[in-house]
């Protein structure tokens, strides 16, 4: 049975609609793969596309062949140990046979993998599917440099494109009402009357000589130009930059916060960022300084809560941002800096977030920190905590803390 399987690239988007299909088809395998290769992905080649392999048995489907139908009974050669009905024993492991093919038999993978190429926005897609922010509301601004027409009634000039046929019937039926309306009356009294035939003869004329479209008839379609409101939000990274932050810990924050950000843009049309470093003392710094630039000294984490504070006063109105928090930390700190940071967090930043998110990178998974032991007594719906030990969880920890809730 012949099998014909089209391999041509996908050229100007003619293949789109089979695509998308096969990518409903096979989300689960799909999103399997994406979650693999995002833990060794760099960050700079976070929301590229590419490709990803589907095991081909995960895509295999049934086929149909013709065959030789009804019951019948065989005889094959050789055959000088078993009759009809009896049991066949299952031949021992490994099998006995000398050939010397290769393939599945021999440890080896028979089949290669289907390699489908992803774009960029298809590997978004699967790459936050199933993902929804608590709380979202996206506050509509003022200022915008996006524009949208919006229908404004009807106009008596335009282009033909814009020509609203409906209308303009409407105003010729109500024009020609109107003008004919006197002369009917007065053509009925003239023959109430029995006036003149050349009298009757005239109305009549002036009566069919009214057109029936004009040109005061016509009405376009009138569009207005404003300004197109659009929602952004504003999202706080603060990390601890401390000595015992080591490197591996700063690139598993800088995967978390490039994943929240990729996340945020595809749920607002415009996102800023603000990283605000601390030790003993808060900085707010660019990016550069913020993920590479050492440091030295304690841990302090109040100094970045109330730096947040002061920039979200003088900078972002909770009325006119939508405000998202991210930090990260080992969870070391010192003294009571963890119950009066928790307090200060619960009490004057989370009422003003739309969700805040920290996360911990411990040196061992079993222990419990100062920051997380304080942390966790903070009970408000737009805070959530987790732990992250290696680059595999990152994604997962992204996935729990935004898991979209279902009705």
């Amino acid at each position: 049975m012949s099998m014909i399987i089209d391999r041509r690239l996908n050229d100007r988007n003619k293949n789109a609609g089979n695509r998308q299909r096969f990518i409903r088809r096979y989300k689960a395998q799909l999103r399997r793969s994406v979650a693999d290769i995002v833990a060794d992905r760099s960050i700079t080649d976070m929301s590229r596309g590419g490709e990803v392999g589907i095991p081909v048995k995960d895509i295999s489907e049934p086929k149909f062949r013709i065959g030789r139908g009804g019951d019948r009974e065989m005889v094959h050669p050789g055959n000088k140990e078993f009759t009809t009905g009896d049991r066949i024993a299952k031949p021992p492991a490994g099998g006995g046979g000398s050939g010397s093919g290769g393939g599945e038999g021999q440890g080896e993978e028979g089949q290669d993998n289907f390699m489908f190429t992803l774009s960029k926005e298809e590997f978004m897609n699967l790459f936050f599917d199933d993902l929804e922010l608590p709380r979202l509301a996206r506050n509509v601004l003022g200022d915008s440099k996006q524009f949208t027409y919006r229908r404004a009634g009807y106009t008596p000039s335009g282009v033909p494109a814009n020509l609203s046929v409906p209308r303009s019937l409407q105003n010729a039926m109500a024009r020609r009402i109107a003008l004919r309306a006197p002369l009917q009356r007065e053509l009925a009294e003239l023959k109430a009357c029995a006036g003149s035939a050349e009298d009757i003869a005239s109305l009549e004329k002036r009566i069919e000589r009214i057109p029936f479209l004009d040109e005061y008839d016509l009405r376009f379609r009138h569009r207005v130009k404003e300004p197109k409101p659009i929602s952004r939000a504003v999202m706080f990274c603060l990390m601890d930059v401390s000595a015992s932050m080591s490197e591996e810990k700063k690139d598993l924050a800088k995967r978390f916060f490039t994943l929240l950000y990729l996340f945020l843009s595809r749920k607002y049309e415009h996102v800023e960022l603000v990283f605000i470093r601390h030790t003993s003392d808060a900085q707010e710094v660019d990016e550069h300084a913020f993920f590479y630039d050492p440091q030295t000294g304690g841990t302090v984490v109040m100094s970045a809560l109330n730096l947040m504070v002061e920039i979200l006063e003088e900078r972002y109105s909770p009325s006119q941002w939508n405000i998202y928090g991210a930090q990260v930390s080992d969870g070391d700190a010192f003294g009571s800096d963890p119950q009066r940071s928790a307090a200060r967090l619960a009490k004057d930043i989370l009422p003003l977030c739309r969700h805040f998110a920290y996360v911990e990178i411990p040196d061992s998974s079993s222990m419990i920190t100062p920051l997380a032991a304080a942390y966790s007594q903070i009970r408000d719906t737009a805070f959530a905590m987790s732990t992250v030990m290696d680059r595999g969880d990152v994604y997962p920890v992204l996935r729990e803390l935004f898991q979209r809730e279902t009705a």
